[in-house]
């Protein structure tokens, strides 16, 4: 039972983290750029939602499209006053470029909110569990993992069914083909950014209902992003969904497997070092990821 608890609740955070990681492939995939303050908008995102449900004294929820906003608008602004500027340059001033963002980021939320540990306190779903047979799912996780699914499918929805989301791939396939064709290339550029921006928000916005906001907290998810991006492929959606899944499951049912065989070296915190193993074999073995094109 412990096993299947863990799985099913492993497949929760899986979602979530899928989501996490979702813009941070369509902005490599577009633009062949690793964004490494992607963490930072979650950071950010989280707060939103925080600082808003606290003002205005509305259920967290319901200050979901505050985060996605901020990080739409996060992620243009980055493009267009910043990044924009780099693709004039070398790789390694791209690099340099969003990993000074990162820390951009997050000494001004230091300079803003301090160090302190936030969380939301009050919601309709905060605090409440459901209980089904001999599982317990907390409600705040349950519908973190189903708006996390719902977004992923809209997502995927618009790149794969509407004309832009078409013009977006095409800018991803070869940039010059598609200016050739009459794509604006820039505004898919930017469109990158926004769609990376915002889902990364929602994402932070769910997150802030059962996990701490403080500045520092984007470290710590941008790498599982990371290895949710490496491990399905990089530029690949659907790949980045099932690393999701796979590192939610690991994260979650490892710990309960070394509980049962009782093993001090196997415990929760070595959870994060199995993920990067799991990562490990598979490049090993299939080094585009499990669903990225071999070149």
């Amino acid at each position: 039972m412990l096993i299947i608890d863990a799985l099913l609740q492993g497949i929760l955070m899986g979602l979530l983290f899928a989501l996490v990681a979702l813009g941070l492939t369509i902005i490599f995939g577009v633009m062949d750029i690793v964004n490494f303050a992607h963490g930072e908008f979650l950071m950010l995102g989280m707060y939103t939602v925080y600082w808003t449900s606290l003002f205005l004294n509305i259920d967290p929820l319901l200050a979901l499209p505050a985060s996605a906003i901020m990080g739409i608008l996060l992620g243009l602004a980055s493009y267009y006053c910043f990044i924009r500027y780099l693709l004039r340059g070398p790789a390694i001033a791209q690099l340099f470029g969003t990993f000074g963002l990162m820390l951009f980021l997050q000494y001004f939320a230091m300079f803003l909110f301090k160090t302190d540990y936030r969380m939301v306190e009050k919601g309709l779903l905060v605090g409440k569990s459901l209980s089904v047979g001999p599982f317990i799912f907390d409600w705040t996780k349950i519908a973190a993992g189903l708006l996390s699914l719902i977004s992923f499918i809209v997502v995927f929805y618009f790149i794969n069914m509407t004309k832009t989301g078409k013009a977006l791939q095409a800018t991803a396939l070869n940039k010059e083909a598609a200016s050739y064709m009459g794509i604006k290339t820039d505004r898919m550029n930017a469109l990158a950014w926004a769609i990376g921006g915002g889902t990364v928000g929602v994402a932070g916005g769910l997150l802030v209902n059962f996990y701490y906001a403080y500045p520092m907290v984007g470290i710590l998810f941008v790498m599982i992003a990371f290895a949710c991006v490496a491990l399905g492929g990089f530029g690949s959606i659907k790949g980045v969904f099932f690393a999701g899944l796979l590192i939610g499951i690991l994260e979650m049912v490892f710990p309960v497997f070394g509980q049962l065989v009782g093993s001090d070296f196997l415990g929760p915190h070595f959870k994060v070092t199995i993920i990067y193993l799991a990562y490990f074999i598979i490049v090993v073995v299939r080094p585009q990821g499990l669903f990225g094109w071999r070149q």
